[in-house]
């Protein structure tokens, strides 16, 4: 893993051509790897703040998970704040659209006006 600008990037991304296709992927990277998405300070606050509007766009596994863990946590390895895993998988805030494509339950809380924050985590979408 690189870090770039406070961003965990796998080493692939400089091995490999890459090219983001939710089409074909659905979303993996918000179910691979080791880590959540990385998270600035002034998002740890927010986070605190738009779970209980955010909570309803999420599974119940991704709810669940926030009680025992929080809405962020510490990686040690990475020295950073991230998101949590459920179970060591996805993204506590990942849910699925009706293709099976991750969605990110904030991107949804804020496209449904429930909360005024954008997510810098959320699923791209691709043509």
């Amino acid at each position: 893993m690189l870090i770039i600008q406070d961003v965990l990037v796998s080493d692939e991304v400089v091995e490999e051509q890459f090219l983001c296709n939710l089409n074909a992927c659905k979303g993996a990277c918000c179910w691979e790897g080791d880590y959540g998405a990385p998270l600035s300070d002034e998002e740890l606050n927010i986070l605190q703040n738009i779970y209980p509007d955010v909570a309803p766009f999420l599974t119940e596994e991704g709810r669940k998970t926030i009680k025992k863990q929080g809405v962020y946590t510490f990686y040690e390895d990475a020295e950073d704040f991230g998101t949590p895993l459920v179970d060591g998988g996805a993204c506590v805030y990942m849910t699925r659209d009706d293709k099976g494509i991750a969605q990110c339950g904030i991107e949804q809380a804020y496209r449904a006006g429930a909360i005024d924050f954008q997510s810098r985590f959320l699923v791209i979408y691709i043509l």
